[in-house]
C-alpha cells in the first residue's frame, strides 16, 4: 500500500475498502521471447515501417488487393498504392504508380475491375475521387468530379452503377461576396463555415449519369479526425436499395443521433429499419439480401459496448447476436453462408477475430501470436487479414478457411528481424472495486530482473480502447532507451466485456487511477523499478489520465501530457463531438447542479498540487481535444513555479498525420523522459 499512502490528503473521495488490491496479482504467459540480437530500434526506423491496409479478396477468391503504404520524408508524407497479391503463389504486383491517396479498393462484383478513391484536382484543390481500373490492362478513369471531394462508395450488384457520397457546396456566390457569416450549431472550436450536409450519389461504372438519388437537412456521416473512413454503401442483392447511416445533422455534435436508413435506388426515399433514434452504425445486407447486420450499442446505452444486430431487412428492432460474447466488436462481415459473421474485436492484451452465428456461441480463431485488424471475407469463407506480431509491424495474412491456419502474403516489414526488440508482456491483476484489471509491459532489450530500471506509463487514450501486445513502434523506442513501458488497461478500455467499459461513466479520472496505481503496485512488488524514477505519460484521453494522476499522486518524477483533456467543461463548449459530454455527467454542464459533476472530474481542478516537471504536446488545430485544454494546464503550472514546456505542432487533427511531425512527437515525448529519468546522477 505505499503506493496509495504517498497519495495528497486531499483526494475527492477516499474509500479504504475500494484501496485494498488483491494479494494474487497473476502474471500472463509472455507473448513474446526476447528478440534475438540486434541493434536496438531508433527514431530514424519509424521510417522504414511499411503499412498494409485494408485487404479484400477477389469475387473469385484468387486474389487480394490491398493497400501498401510507405513513409516519404522528403515530401513529409505517406505514399500510397494498390498492390495485387496472387493467393496461390504469393506474387505481387502494383496496381497503381505516383496515385495520391490512393486506397478505399473495392472489387467489382465480376472481379473484371476496381473501384478506388484517390486524390484528383478539382476547382477547390485536390479532392479525393472515385476511380475505375479495368484488370485487363490500361489507366485507371476517374468517374466523379465532386467539388468536395467524395468520402465513401459501392459497387451495385450488376457492377453498372457507383453510388457515392460528397459533401453539397456551399455557395460560393455568397463567399465571394464575402457574406460568409453563418450560424453554428454543434460545432467545435476550429469550425468556419457552416457544414453542409453529405448525400448520396449515383453515377454509372463509365463515368456517365451522374445524378443526386437524396436530399435534405440530414447527412451521411463524414470523417472523424484520425480515424477511419465511413464504411462504403451496401448495396441489396437486388439492387433495389442502398444501407446507409443517416445523421440528423451534418453538425460532428449530433453524430450520437444517426440511424440505419434503406435509401430506395431509383427515387431515393428513405425508410428507417428499426425503431431507435439513436447509435446505430455499419449496416451490411446479409448475403441474400433477407437481414442487415449493424452495430448498437448494448441496451442503447453509449456507455456499454457496441454488439452486432441483426434485424430482417423488411424493418424491425435486431436481435443482439454478440451479447454471449461481451466484447466491444469494432468489425464485421457477413460469412458467405449468411448464417453467421465474422467479427473483431480487442480481448484482454490481444486482438481476435470469432465467427459469431446469428443464432449462438462464438468460435474464436486460432491465430497465434499475430494481432489481427482489417479483414476481408471471400466467396468461399477465406479470410484476408492485415496483423502484426509483438515484435514485427503489420503484413498480410490468408487463411483458406475459419479452420485453416494462417499463412503470411507479405515480406513488407522483414528487415526488421535485424533489431534486437524489448519484449513484450501481457500482465493482469486484481485491481479496485472488485475488477479484473490488465495491461502490457514492454522490457528493455537484455533486461536483467536483478536489476533497477526505470517505468514510463504509456497510457492509451479514447478512453474506449486497450493497449495489447501488437507491434507498439513507440513503446519499443522507449524500452530501447533503458526504460520498462506500462502500458495499463484502465476501466473504460474496451477489452474485457461491457461492465468494465461502462465503469468509467460518472467516474472519469478517480476509479481509472486507482486502476493504474494497482498495476503499478503489481510491477513494484516484480523488484525491478526504481521507484524514484516513474514518469507518466498518454495522448487523449491518456493525456487525460495523465493530467489527472499528477495531480492526485506523487509518485511521479516526470510527465508528458500530449492533447490532453484538462478541462471538461472546455471540452463539452469546444470539442467537435462536444455535447456528447451529456452521456457522461448526465446532462450539460450549464443546467442544475452538473457544473460540480464536470469540475470535479477536471484535472485543472486540482493542478495547484502538481510539482513534478511536466511536457504539453498538441496539434494548435485539434478538433477534437481543442489546444485551449493544454494553454489553461500550462499558464497554471507555469504561474506557480511548476518546470513546464509546451510544444505545439502547426498542423490540423488530434495527432499529426504527417510523418515528419510523427516522428517530432516521439522526439519531444521521448527525450523528456531521457532528461528527466535517465541523468546519470540518477543512476
Amino acid at each position: 500500500m505505499k503506493r496509495i499512502a504517498q497519495k495528497h490528503s486531499w483526494r475527492p473521495v477516499a474509500v479504504a475498502a475500494a484501496l485494498v488490491l488483491a494479494a494474487g496479482a497473476v502474471w500472463a504467459a509472455p507473448a513474446a521471447r526476447q528478440a534475438a540480437a540486434g541493434r536496438p530500434i531508433e527514431l530514424n526506423d519509424y521510417a522504414r515501417i511499411v503499412g498494409v491496409s485494408d485487404p479484400q479478396i477477389s469475387p473469385d477468391g484468387a486474389r487480394i488487393v490491398c493497400v501498401v503504404s510507405r513513409v516519404n520524408l522528403k515530401d513529409d508524407r505517406h505514399d500510397s498504392q494498390l498492390v495485387l497479391i496472387d493467393v496461390s503463389s504469393g506474387a505481387s504486383r502494383p496496381l497503381t504508380f505516383e496515385r495520391r491517396g490512393a486506397g478505399t479498393p473495392r472489387w467489382s462484383p465480376k472481379g473484371d475491375r476496381i473501384g478506388f478513391l484517390a486524390d484528383a484536382a478539382t476547382g477547390k484543390g485536390m479532392k479525393r475521387q472515385v476511380f475505375i481500373l479495368p484488370m485487363s490492362g490500361g489507366e485507371a478513369m476517374k468517374i466523379t468530379d465532386a467539388p468536395e471531394g467524395v468520402e465513401q462508395f459501392g459497387w451495385s450488384p450488376d457492377g453498372g452503377t457507383i453510388a457515392y457520397a460528397t459533401r453539397d457546396p456551399r455557395d460560393q456566390k455568397a463567399i465571394d461576396e464575402h457574406h460568409d457569416s453563418f450560424q453554428m450549431g454543434d460545432d467545435g472550436l476550429f469550425t468556419d463555415f457552416a457544414p453542409t450536409p453529405q448525400h448520396v450519389w449515383l453515377v454509372g461504372a463509365d463515368g456517365k449519369g451522374n445524378r443526386r438519388l437524396t436530399s435534405g437537412a440530414w447527412s451521411l456521416p463524414e470523417s472523424a479526425p484520425n480515424v477511419g473512413p465511413p464504411p462504403p454503401f451496401s448495396w441489396s442483392p437486388d439492387g433495389r436499395s442502398i444501407l446507409i447511416d443517416k445523421r440528423a445533422t451534418p453538425h460532428l455534435g449530433d453524430a450520437d443521433e444517426t440511424t440505419i436508413a434503406v435509401v430506395d435506388a431509383a427515387a431515393g426515399q428513405l425508410r428507417k429499419l428499426t425503431g431507435q433514434e439513436k447509435f446505430e452504425g455499419n449496416a451490411a445486407y446479409s448475403p441474400d439480401g433477407a437481414e442487415v447486420a449493424y452495430h448498437y450499442p448494448r441496451d442503447g446505452n453509449p456507455g456499454n459496448a457496441r454488439d452486432v444486430f441483426v434485424a430482417p431487412a423488411a424493418g424491425g428492432d435486431g436481435a443482439d447476436v454478440t451479447a454471449g460474447l461481451d466484447r466491444d466488436i469494432g468489425r464485421s462481415q457477413w460469412m458467405p453462408d449468411g448464417k453467421s459473421l465474422l467479427v473483431g474485436a480487442s480481448d484482454g492484451t490481444g486482438e481476435a477475430l470469432w465467427i459469431q452465428p446469428v443464432g449462438g456461441a462464438a468460435r474464436k480463431l486460432a491465430l497465434g501470436e499475430l494481432e489481427p485488424g482489417a479483414f476481408s471475407v471471400g466467396p468461399n469463407g477465406a479470410i484476408a487479414f492485415v496483423a502484426s506480431t509483438p515484435g514485427r509491424a503489420s503484413e498480410l495474412y490468408y487463411m483458406a478457411g475459419p479452420g485453416d491456419p494462417p499463412r503470411r502474403m507479405t515480406d513488407l516489414n522483414g528487415w526488421m528481424s535485424e533489431l534486437g526488440l524489448g519484449r513484450v508482456e501481457g500482465i493482469d491483476w486484481d485491481g479496485p472495486n472488485g475488477l479484473h484489471e490488465d495491461g502490457v509491459v514492454v522490457y528493455p532489450p537484455g533486461f536483467a530482473s536483478e536489476r533497477k530500471y526505470p517505468l514510463v506509463l504509456v497510457i492509451h487514450g479514447g478512453p474506449t480502447g486497450a493497449t495489447t501486445v501488437a507491434f507498439n513502434f513507440f513503446n519499443q523506442l522507449l524500452a530501447a532507451k533503458g526504460f520498462v513501458v506500462f502500458s495499463p488497461n484502465y476501466r473504460g478500455s474496451n477489452n474485457l466485456g461491457t461492465a468494465y467499459q461502462h465503469a468509467i461513466y460518472g467516474d472519469a479520472g478517480d476509479g481509472p487511477g486507482r486502476d493504474v496505481i494497482a498495476g503499478i503496485d503489481v510491477l513494484e512488488k516484480r523488484g525491478f523499478i526504481d521507484t524514484a524514477r516513474i514518469g507518466v505519460s498518454g495522448w487523449s484521453y491518456g493525456g487525460y489520465m495523465t493530467t489527472w494522476l499528477i495531480g492526485h499522486y506523487t509518485i511521479w518524477k516526470t510527465a508528458v501530457a500530449g492533447a490532453p483533456v484538462t478541462d471538461f467543461v472546455n471540452q463539452y463548449d469546444w470539442s467537435d463531438n462536444n455535447v456528447e459530454r451529456k452521456y457522461i455527467y448526465s446532462g450539460s454542464p450549464w443546467v442544475g447542479e452538473n457544473m460540480a459533476k464536470y469540475r470535479e472530474q477536471s484535472p485543472i481542478t486540482y493542478v495547484g498540487h502538481v510539482r513534478i516537471p511536466v511536457l504539453l504536446l498538441h496539434d494548435v488545430r485539434d478538433p477534437r481535444v481543442s489546444i485551449t485544454n493544454s494553454f489553461e494546464f500550462f499558464h497554471a503550472l507555469k504561474d506557480n513555479g511548476v518546470p513546464v514546456q509546451m510544444i505545439a505542432f502547426p498542423v490540423a487533427g488530434h495527432f499529426p498525420t504527417d510523418p515528419v511531425h510523427i516522428m517530432d512527437v516521439y522526439r519531444h515525448w521521448s527525450g523528456w523522459m531521457e532528461e528527466h529519468l535517465l541523468p546519470a546522477a540518477a543512476d
